[in-house]
């Protein structure tokens, strides 16, 4: 069973052995892992990091929660890091937060568009963070997107009709742990409906780990436990979900088959 990876956080501070776990994730099977930046700090630790492990990839941008922290000087460093290695296949982790609101909304949505202009100059798909903020998101989306190569709406928790509706725009969806949560009917109508072409697995590592580890520090050897779950809710066997959600992150970021 080959499995991608589609988005973790390993340079969180909750994972002080990171080396020891990013090694025995590759040994589990793991093929591909792409880390996330969330903020400038972590841009620099991504980029360290995909340079000391080839299985790891690294997606460059800044989360809502720090769109405080932008100004035009950082986003010429986001540009200079978006280009510094091959090895950066996506701009993230981007877009909007409503439920912390760590950052003001205005501020939010402005950096959010000038991010998405960095990834149409560069060609590079996007990661999109959307919370309490999916008709924003889409309208900026909408508003600003034509010219992307694509994108990922990750750990999504929306409805189907909504769902179909950035499909439309050529993105993917994201499904993490919380697909094993109990009472997540719109996850699971998601699962059920949208074409398995356009599904993609992560953990959002070190959060939200699924059942039967719920509670506890994530990481992305917990995947298969996503898969299997899609598996049952799709009717299939999870080497079919495996195998096409690798295929589906390969061609998305460029990542070798």
């Amino acid at each position: 069973m080959r499995i991608f990876e589609t988005h973790a956080h390993y340079d969180d501070p909750q994972f002080p052995d990171r080396d020891t776990v990013l090694k025995a994730c590759h040994d589990a099977g793991i093929e591909y892992i792409i880390n996330c930046a969330a903020d400038i700090k972590t841009c620099k630790t991504t980029l360290a990091m995909i340079e000391a492990y080839p299985w790891v990839y690294g997606a460059i941008g800044v989360h809502p929660h720090s769109a405080s922290e932008m100004d035009e000087d950082n986003l010429d460093r986001l540009y200079n890091y978006l280009t510094s290695s091959d090895k950066v296949v996506a701009v993230g982790e981007i877009g909007l937060d409503y439920h912390y609101d760590f950052s003001p909304r205005d501020v939010q949505q402005d950096w959010f568009v000038e991010q998405l202009e960095l990834a149409k100059e560069l060609e590079l798909p996007i990661i999109v963070h959307t919370r309490e903020a999916l008709e924003d998101t889409y309208n900026i989306l909408k508003d600003y997107g034509k010219g992307l190569v694509g994108g990922v709406i990750h750990s999504y928790n929306g409805s189907v009709e909504m769902a179909e509706r950035f499909l439309e725009m050529g993105f993917h969806i994201g499904i993490g742990g919380m697909v094993t949560f109990p009472k997540v009917r719109k996850v699971i109508e998601t699962v059920e409906k949208l074409p398995l072409e356009r599904l993609l697995v992560e953990t959002d590592s070190p959060y939200l780990a699924p059942v039967p580890h719920r509670g506890h520090r994530n990481d992305s050897r917990n995947i298969p436990y996503i898969i299997e779950k899609i598996a049952e809710i799709r009717g299939v066997d999870p080497e079919v979900i495996a195998e096409a959600t690798f295929e589906n992150a390969c061609n998305l970021f460029g990542v070798p088959l």
